[in-house]
């Protein structure tokens, strides 16, 4: 058997799937979920467990398990194989044909972080790691929170980590790739961290990608220096600390948002584990869809200054487009959150935690700064302020309901409110495209279904199918002609094999009629399906000898109208005794 196969029979697709997706079962063999390719608010993503495959009936997205870890991952087929097998205790052929450039290439960089992360946390524990220590000792970390976040130093030299890559035989165009060794233009290379505090950062499977280095030294800027993008890197699809608190936040059902590196090691550390952070960028849709994943509830925990409360306005529109349920935690005493669970204690953050209040009324007291709503022109300026958030509610009762305690808050007639808001949704609905769905028979879809979840038991039915006209008439029919070409070589006719052969079109006409919902019938049902079929390519044929009739006596042949005659007479007596 094919290696890939081998991995392939041996995964469950449903368990890879809801690892990343909240899934619940729609039938015997079939699992629904919100999609995480795009942004949906009802569910269009479906799981089959009988075909090993996904399908979403909104973006388009599909395939096979391979294919769910390559797009959701974001790695090469190789690399999705290989990481589904060593998940699963399959050991990789010593000699692979999977392996490809690309894939060759991010290998190989993984191995330089891997390197350069045993380098910045040996330089830590070193004499010339001591400024970075004492730093670590002033914000109240504990050896086991610098050892669980891997944090590390990167020596003031410049050329440390560069000299023991050239050691371990790396090129200098793969040091400058990986991103932890810069070029001048000269030629000449040197380490892109220096004199910093190093946080690696992971993605979602635990595996180093890059780093964040804080500036130790007042003259040294930027404060925060991160890594460039690089093969294995983009920055607007990555969250720190994912990978630790991913379960914790599908158990818990919630996540808390937070802006820096030390603000998610603080919180963690304080006994909060569902904590993340963007990795110095503002978030984007993408760092929301990560989210989505694992839990559709989130508080927003940003810096108190003006700059933390202008990325949580932003943040919240964005949350809310994707159907979020957003709460903002605020701490007083200008503190960040790190500094708040190291001065006020586990407690007192709890607590916050515990009461920490709807988007809405933080947004309301953020425009009761901005805006006199004692005046007209006040009131018009809070409703252009808060209508964004209101029209970005997904459910529509709470759409209602926040727009009337608008009102009540601006003090105007709550039908103005409610005018405005109509009038407003109405004028930013865009025309959104929608995949065309083909309507298939019942009895098609079910012979489809039949035939690729028992093909050991199709041989009957694919005979008596190639003798029907009437396939060649169905929507389906370049997907019965691959099964039939498929059975002729004496191939297995399978899904994958099946939609191997098809083109775009008809892969997704197999996909509405096999995927679309659960696809359990029994075996009555089957052969009622081919008898359904019997009778159409009956109803056919009786069809095209009444056209030929008046054909005939158009032409005056009426011997050749009179024999044709007696035997459609014939015909339709034979299927009314069998009916």
């Amino acid at each position: 058997m094919d290696f890939a196969e081998q991995v392939k029979g041996a995964v469950d697709i449903v368990s890879v799937v809801g690892e990343h997706v909240h899934l619940r079962k729609a039938g015997p063999s079939s699992y629904k979920g919100l999609c995480p390719f795009h942004n949906e608010k009802t569910p269009s993503f479906n799981v089959n467990l009988t075909h090993q495959r996904y399908k979403c009936f909104g973006c388009g997205a599909g395939g096979d398990v391979f294919d769910f870890v390559m797009q959701i991952e974001g790695l090469s087929f190789y690399e999705a194989l290989k990481a589904l097998a060593e998940r699963n205790g399959i050991p990789m052929p010593k000699q692979s044909r999977f392996a490809d450039e690309d894939s060759k290439l991010r290998g190989v960089i993984y191995e330089i972080h891997e390197i350069a992360q045993e380098h910045f946390r040996a330089n830590l524990q070193s004499p010339a790691g001591e400024t970075a220590r004492a730093y670590l000792a002033k914000r109240g970390l504990a050896r086991e929170t610098i050892e669980q976040f891997g944090l590390g130093y990167s020596a003031a030299s410049g050329r440390a980590l560069q000299r023991l890559l050239e050691q371990r035989n790396f090129p200098a165009a793969l040091m400058e790739q990986s991103g932890l060794v810069g070029k001048r233009d000269d030629g000449s290379v040197y380490d892109r961290f220096r004199n910093r505090l190093m946080f690696p950062i992971h993605d979602r499977n635990g595996k180093i990608i890059g780093y964040g280095g804080r500036a130790l030294a007042a003259e040294d800027n930027p404060k925060y220096l991160n890594s460039p993008e690089t093969p294995i890197y983009k920055k607007s699809t990555v969250l720190y600390n994912l990978h630790r608190a991913k379960e914790t936040m599908r158990k818990e059902d919630r996540v808390i948002l937070v802006e820096g590196y030390m603000d998610a090691i603080g919180v963690s550390a304080a006994g909060f584990a569902p904590v993340v952070a963007s990795c110095g960028t503002a978030l984007t849709p993408q760092q929301v869809q990560l989210i989505k994943q694992h839990t559709p509830r989130i508080v927003v925990n940003f810096d108190p200054d003006t700059a933390g409360a202008n990325a949580a306005e932003k943040s919240i529109n964005m949350l809310l487009e994707s159907g979020m349920e957003v709460r903002i935690l605020e701490l007083d005493g200008d503190l960040d959150p790190d500094e708040y669970c190291r001065d006020r204690g586990s407690a007192a953050y709890a607590q916050r935690l515990e009461h920490a209040q709807g988007y809405f009324h933080w947004l309301a007291d953020r425009a009761r700064t901005k805006y006199d709503i004692r005046t007209t022109e006040g009131q018009v300026s809070v409703l252009k302020f808060l209508m964004p958030a209101v029209q970005r509610i997904s459910d529509r009762m709470e759409r209602m309901v926040v727009a009337g305690e608008l009102a009540g808050y601006i003090g105007v007639d709550r039908g103005i409110v409610f005018e405005s808001f109509k009038k407003a949704v109405a004028d930013r609905q865009e025309a959104r495209f929608v995949r065309p769905r083909v309507v298939l028979r019942h009895d098609e879809r079910m012979l489809l279904n039949g035939l690729l979840r028992d093909p050991e038991a199709a041989d009957a039915i694919l005979r008596e199918l190639r003798s029907l006209e009437t396939i060649a008439t169905l929507p389906t029919r370049h997907i019965f002609q691959a099964i039939f070409a498929i059975h002729e070589s004496g191939g297995r006719v399978a899904f994958d094999a099946v939609h191997g052969r098809l083109e775009e079109p008809d892969q997704e006409l197999l996909a509405q009629a096999v995927l679309a919902e659960d696809s359990e019938f029994s075996q009555e049902e089957v052969d009622a399906a081919l008898a359904s079929m019997r009778r159409s390519e009956s109803e056919r044929r009786r069809g095209d000898m009444k056209r030929r009739i008046k054909e005939l006596e158009r032409a005056g042949d009426w011997q050749e109208a009179i024999r044709m005659a007696e035997e459609l007479h014939r015909l339709e007596r034979n299927a009314r005794e069998r009916s």
